[in-house]
C-alpha cells in the first residue's frame, strides 16, 4: 500500500499515551509529514502538534487522516465515525492500524465510494503474494533481529536509515509492521500475512535493487519466542539479509507474555546465522543495538562496552548514543565504490 502525505493525526479520545503509540512512532520519525493532530474531548495524549479540525487540515493540504490509535480488540469506536466521515467528505483518504476494516462500517464504505477516497487498513492487505523462492536478489539488505519482542527493531532500522542517508549511502527503511508502514508510507504488516506467503511478501517488499543500495528491513518478534518465531523465521528467509543487527533489552529475564527465559545475544547470533544461511550463505552480524532506557548513563555505557568486547561487535543504544559505530562496521564489511562514497 502507498499512503499519501501529509497526515492529519487522529487521536480520538484515547485514555493515555500508550494507546496512541502508533501516532507517537510516526511523529518521532516523520514529524515533517504531520500537519496537526485531532483530539476529541477527554483525550489524554498530545503529540506536540497543532490541534486542528478536519476542515483546517484539508485547507492545509492533508492527504490522509491517520487513526494512530491502538485499543483492546482493535475495534472502531462509534465516537470516531463522524470525523472519519468528515475527512472522506473533505477529500482525504483514511488509514487505520486497527484490526477491524474501516470499510466494515457501511457508512464509511459508502462515504469512501461516494467521494472517491481510499481506505487503508494497514494490518490487512489485499495484495496477493507468491510463496518465497529464496532466489538471490541484487542489492544489499540488513535485517534487525531481536532477543525478544519490543526491543527496538523498528527504531534501530530507522536510526540506521537516517545516519546512512546522511553519510551518502543509498539506503531505505522497509516496513513490516503497522507503525512502520505509516512511517514509510508503504510496506506490509507481515504478521497479518498467511503463513505460507510470509517470505514471499518480504521478497516483494525488498525486490532486486542497485548493487550498492541497502534495504533496511524492520524485524518482527524473535526466533526464540514461542508465539512469534514462525513470523520471524519467514521474515528472515524472505529478507535474505547480507547483514543483521541484534536488538536487546538488558533488564528482562523472561520473554514478553510467556515464561520462557530470554535467550542470550550469542544464541540469537548463532541461530540467525544458521537459519539465514538457507537464503544467504554469506549472512553476518554487524552490530548490537541495546535499549538502555532503564539504565543510568554510566551503567549503560559500561554495559555496552562489555557486550561489544564479548561479541567483537559494535554495541550501542541507537536512540541514546547513535549508530555510527555500527555503520562504520557495515562499511568495513561491505566497502562502497569510490563513486558511491
Amino acid at each position: 500500500m502507498q499512503i499519501s502525505r501529509p497526515y492529519l493525526m487522529f487521536l480520538g479520545d484515547v485514555p493515555d499515551t500508550l494507546a496512541a503509540k502508533t501516532a507517537y512512532g510516526i511523529v518521532d520519525w516523520r514529524r515533517d509529514w504531520c500537519l496537526g493532530q485531532l483530539r476529541l474531548p477527554g483525550c489524554k495524549a498530545d503529540l506536540g502538534l497543532p490541534d486542528i479540525s478536519v476542515e483546517e487540515a484539508a485547507r492545509q493540504g492533508a492527504k490522509t487522516m491517520v487513526i494512530g490509535i491502538v485499543n483492546a480488540g482493535g475495534v472502531l469506536n462509534e465516537a470516531w465515525v463522524p470525523d472519519i466521515l468528515k475527512a472522506l467528505e473533505s477529500g482525504m483518504d483514511v488509514a487505520s492500524g486497527l484490526h477491524i476494516r474501516l470499510g466494515s462500517d457501511p457508512r464509511i464504505a459508502e462515504a469512501a465510494a461516494k467521494h472517491g477516497r481510499q481506505l487503508f487498513d494497514v494490518r490487512q492487505s489485499d495484495q496477493r503474494f507468491a510463496t518465497g523462492k529464496g532466489t538471490k536478489r541484487s542489492g544489499l539488505r540488513l535485517l534487525t533481529v531481536g532477543t525478544d519482542c519490543s526491543v527496538g527493531k523498528k527504531y534501530t532500522a530507522l536510526a540506521l536509515e537516517r545516519e546512512m542517508t546522511a553519510r551518502g549511502f543509498d539506503a531505505e527503511f522497509k516496513a513490516t509492521g503497522q507503525t512502520g508502514v505509516f512511517i514509510s508510507g508503504r510496506g506490509v504488516a507481515i504478521d497479518a500475512v498467511v503463513a505460507d506467503f510470509i517470505s514471499g511478501a518480504v521478497e516483494w517488499i525488498s525486490p532486486d535493487a542497485a548493487p550498492e543500495h541497502w534495504d533496511l528491513v524492520e524485524g518482527q518478534g524473535s526466533l526464540f519466542h514461542p508465539s512469534f518465531a514462525g513470523v520471524t523465521l519467514g521474515l528472515l528467509h524472505g529478507a535474505q539479509p547480507d547483514a543483521f543487527v541484534v536488538c536487546h533489552e538488558p533488564t528482562r529475564t523472561n520473554m514478553r507474555g510467556v515464561k520462557h527465559p530470554l535467550p542470550t545475544i550469542q544464541q540469537v547470533i548463532d541461530l540467525t546465522v544458521q537459519c539465514g544461511q538457507l537464503t544467504n550463505p554469506a549472512i553476518r552480524p554487524v552490530g548490537i543495538a541495546v535499549n538502555t532506557h532503564a539504565l543510568p548513563e554510566a551503567e549503560a555505557k559500561a554495559y555496552l562496552e562489555k557486550v561489544a568486547a564479548e561479541h567483537d561487535l559494535p554495541a550501542t543504544d541507537p536512540i541514546r548514543f547513535g549508530v555510527s559505530t555500527i555503520i562504520d562496521r557495515l562499511e568495513a564489511e561491505f566497502p562502497r565504490s569510490r563513486a558511491a562514497s
